[in-house]
């Protein structure tokens, strides 16, 4: 399942920017994976926090085969000591099993998050344990394909934000720039910067200062 859009969002960014309308035309429709079920992407989420993309895979195959379906009551049958031994932290574990705690005790309503607007949204999910406001976000775009996101702290949006318009840094003032020219279509947008930071077209580069060399 890929995140769903079309010739309404991609027409609207060609005739808003220019440049960013030429990277759509040379990529075309670019498919990105949802995940509609936003326990197990927060759960997920927090596996995956600082440390490398193959060992969060280990991390999570080791947790679907002790625990099954990654849902609030299987996770609170398992514990904080069987998620620490498939290879997380302690402080991981914990703060995965107060979410199931929250979610199986109706405290925090993850059906609620889906009918509000993306700022309110972001503040509850935020309010979690071992969950920020980067994280948040994605749990918008990818698990509710909501339209207009587009993350100040992702750093492959702002590095496509400085190869696309060759800027050497991206700050608030400039980014903000950018995420109104998009609105409402962030989402789209962001879909098309993370193509161009990831090295979709060769030729283009990152324009950010080379870190001297002490």
């Amino acid at each position: 399942m890929y995140f769903q859009y079309g010739e309404t969002e991609t027409e609207y960014l060609k005739a808003k920017d220019k440049k960013l309308g030429d990277i759509i035309e040379r990529l075309g429709h670019v498919k990105r994976t949802v995940h509609p079920d936003i326990f197990a992407s927060l759960v997920n989420s927090i596996v995956a926090q600082q440390i490398s993309g193959k060992a969060a895979e280990t991390v999570w195959a080791r947790l679907m085969a002790q625990v099954g379906t990654i849902d609030a009551p299987h996770i609170l049958a398992a514990g904080t000591n069987t998620l620490q031994s498939c290879g997380m932290s302690f402080k991981k574990a914990e703060n995965i099993v107060d979410l199931a705690a929250k979610v199986n005790s109706g405290t925090f309503d993850l059906e609620a998050i889906k009918q509000m607007p993306d700022t309110e949204a972001i503040k509850a999910l935020s309010s979690l344990k071992g969950i920020g406001i980067w994280t948040a976000e994605m749990m918008l775009l990818f698990c509710l394909e909501r339209p207009d996101i587009l993350s100040f702290g992702d750093f492959g949006i702002q590095k496509g934000l400085r190869m696309v318009y060759h800027h050497r840094k991206i700050d608030r003032k400039l980014f903000e720039k950018y995420r109104r020219r998009y609105s409402p279509y962030g989402s789209v947008a962001s879909l098309y910067l993370w193509a161009v930071a990831g090295g979709a077209i060769p030729e283009m580069r990152d324009y950010a200062p080379k870190s001297k060399k002490s």
